[in-house]
């Protein structure tokens, strides 16, 4: 496993965190030299198989400064370049390219799934699926299909039913989508307007509601009431998260573990159970179907993680909406929560939600002027990390090493 791992991290580089330190902000340490770099990796193995969302704030934070006792962050990672050799042996050109080979059409067909007379009621609900987005649900989705199939009979093709639940993951996907952005009040949503400015509040939670309605109709038609099952636990936990989102923990051990739990519900979830379902249609092997959920499990908490990361790194118009907008939702994410250990003063502005005038700025100055973003870059590296280990136990395939590369494309996006 030691090999394996260090096969996957091969192109990674480490390098001083790019920021000049601001007055009265910790001044960066040395270089890390190789004995340092070799502390990080010990450690990541040290975490092997650990939820992570179990480990105490405290614990937690110990264990990633132990393995980091430099300020450092991470560079691009090697990617696979097209038509290169894979783990398996095999070629393929990137993961977007295989996975879209059983996506042709994905929006259309979603389209044709929202079966609505009412032309402003249709306008509305196939606003987001203008094919504009990232498809990185449906992606991971196709690939899983295929890779438990040849895992399990070394069937090359992916069943209709498999399919279906792409479609199925975008729409629960981008509904959650219009409902957040009527909660949050959000003004733009990948480079335009949101639907409920544009339409309104009570018709966008509507518009949201018939996308939910149209999925639940598609997975109905596909008859497996354990993938039915399955998947109306997405929604159950879409809501729970939300309602944990709405309130926040006093204690700091507790805090960093409500965000981890609204994290997996609110993102994670999603990716986790569909890949779960398609791996039940196309294999009867429980403990396939726990390497699939644990896999998107993973790839997920860390997508998000990372996500947290770029509402302070990025610019709004790489991601397509305003950045520090978690601040300004009074939200406390994996960066503010690593910066509240430099910065002690911020656990009041967290508790009043970032509500009082200059909250929102100071805050955003703590955190870049602290190792939040790092640690949270880190952390997220861990989850990539257990979702490499999960979905090597399958067989080698394209699919599957394009699924390991995948973990490192959501390290290194920049929206």
């Amino acid at each position: 496993m030691a090999s394996r791992w260090w096969r996957w991290r091969r192109g990674c580089s480490w390098r001083p965190a790019a920021r000049s330190p601001e007055p009265g902000s910790p001044g960066l340490a040395g270089q890390p030299g190789p004995r340092a770099a070799a502390d990080a990796c010990s450690q990541a193995h040290r975490w092997k198989g650990l939820d992570l969302s179990q480990i105490p704030y405290f614990n937690l934070v110990k264990h990633l400064t132990s393995a980091c006792p430099n300020i450092y962050s991470i560079s691009r990672f090697h990617h696979t370049t097209p038509d290169s050799k894979t783990h398996s042996g095999e070629k393929y050109t990137d993961p977007f390219k295989l996975g879209w080979r059983d996506l042709k059409g994905l929006y259309e067909d979603i389209r044709k799934e929202l079966l609505i007379s009412t032309s402003e009621l249709k306008e509305m609900s196939e606003y987001y699926f203008d094919g504009k987005g990232k498809a990185f649900r449906p992606i991971i989705v196709a690939l899983m299909a295929r890779a438990c199939n040849i895992h399990h009979n070394n069937s090359r093709h992916v069943q209709a039913s498999q399919r279906t639940i792409a479609l199925i993951a975008e729409m629960i996907h981008t509904a959650s989508l219009v409902h957040d952005d009527v909660i949050d009040d959000a003004s733009s949503r990948r480079g335009k307007h949101t639907v409920n400015k544009i339409w309104g509040e009570k018709k966008a939670v509507l518009a949201g509601d018939l996308i939910l309605s149209a999925a639940s109709i598609a997975l109905a038609r596909i008859g497996n009431t354990t993938v039915i099952s399955i998947l109306t636990q997405v929604i159950e936990d879409l809501v729970r998260g939300e309602f944990l989102q709405l309130g926040s923990k006093e204690n700091e051990n507790e805090r960093f573990a409500h965000y981890l739990e609204k994290t997996f519900k609110k993102t994670a979830s999603l990716i986790a159970n569909s890949c779960k379902a398609v791996s039940v249609l196309g294999c009867p092997d429980p403990v396939v179907h726990e390497i699939a959920y644990q896999y998107g499990k993973n790839i997920g908490i860390a997508f998000q993680l990372i996500d947290d990361v770029l509402d302070f790194t990025s610019c709004s118009d790489q991601m397509g909406k305003p950045t520090s907008a978690d601040l300004k939702l009074g939200l406390a994410t994996g960066p503010v929560l690593f910066a509240c250990q430099q910065f002690p003063e911020m656990n009041a502005m967290i508790m009043r939600r970032f509500s009082l005038p200059g909250d929102v700025d100071r805050a955003r100055q703590y955190v870049l002027q602290s190792d939040g973003v790092q640690q949270t870059t880190y952390l997220a590296q861990q989850y990539c990390h257990e979702a490499v280990r999960e979905i090597s136990k399958l067989r080698p395939s394209p699919e599957r090493d394009a699924l390991i590369q995948l973990s490192e494309i959501v390290l290194t996006r920049d929206k």
